[in-house]
């Protein structure tokens, strides 16, 4: 039963890596763009969503809500100023950009908060837990794990079921010839990117809530986030709940033979996956 647990708890974790990573698939699926700043950004939401709770007294859901047009705003006019003019063929200008974004996310903070850990104080849901069965499981991974379920769905609705998400897939396909059609590009990427915003918001609230967090740790949530879509496939969103919850199950079951190893079974899970499936699960096309 013990390891039953194990795997429950890793299957929860593994929400938190899917919503780290569901923005990161959106903007690459739309305009193969690799954003190295995403993990900061996703820690720039946990710090904003911090300030409206300690400045405003909000709580932390109330908080996000808020955060949420700030961050979409944010996120449309960094596109529609910044990162459109790095797109094309070459993969190198955007990657230098937002290197340097995420820089620059870093010292802000660092300059506004200090290196101080924080964390989002989440009252009674964060000792709060629910028995199934003869598990015991808590409210916040629960609600982080099916938070993740919804993104997942809504972003898929969004894409195959709306015009706007036709639109997605025609500029990632065509831009030119969509351009033709009627259709802006500049602004579709830039949409797509304040989308993915929304998701970072989402995710940088069980960040703050659920772990401490500080300015320096975006990094490391990009990684998981890069390996999340990595193992589920580019371009499949489904897949990368699914990568999410095989590196929690993975950390989990690591840190259950020996603590130390948790980390490293993460990774070790995901170079096992590539070596099977170089592009992924459930990679398009393949």
């Amino acid at each position: 039963m013990i390891w039953v647990d194990t795997i429950v708890q890793g299957i929860l974790l593994g929400g938190l890596y899917a919503l780290f990573a569901a923005g990161l698939s959106l903007v690459f699926g739309i305009m193969r763009l690799v954003n190295l700043a995403h993990g900061d950004l996703i820690v720039l939401g946990a710090f904003l969503i911090l300030t409206l709770v300690t400045a405003l007294g909000l709580n932390p859901l109330l908080a996000a809500l808020v955060a949420i047009p700030l961050m979409f705003v944010l996120g449309w006019g960094l596109q529609l100023v910044v990162l459109n003019r790095t797109l094309g063929d070459d993969i190198l200008p955007p990657l230098l950009v937002t290197f340097g974004l995420s820089i620059v996310i870093q010292n802000g903070l660092l300059q506004g908060f200090s290196a101080d850990s924080q964390r989002i104080s989440a009252g009674a849901l964060e000792t709060a837990s629910i028995a199934l069965g003869p598990i015991s499981v808590g409210v916040m991974p629960l609600l982080t794990f099916l938070s993740a379920v919804a993104v997942i769905v809504g972003l898929n609705q969004l894409f195959y079921r709306t015009a706007l998400g036709r639109a997605f897939r025609a500029t990632s396909d065509d831009p030119v010839t969509a351009g033709l059609m009627g259709i802006e590009p500049n602004r579709i990427f830039a949409m797509a990117t304040g989308i993915a915003f929304v998701v970072v918001t989402i995710a940088a609230l069980y960040l703050g809530t659920r772990a401490n967090f500080d300015p320096t740790i975006g990094p490391a949530r990009l990684i998981y986030a890069f390996e999340a879509v990595i193992i589920g496939g580019l371009g499949s969103l489904w897949g990368t709940l699914a990568g999410g919850v095989i590196i929690g199950v993975a950390q989990t079951l690591g840190a259950a033979i020996n603590p130390e190893w948790q980390i490293l079974a993460g990774h070790v899970a995901f170079l096992v996956v590539l070596a099977f499936r170089p592009r992924g699960l459930f990679a398009k096309g393949g």
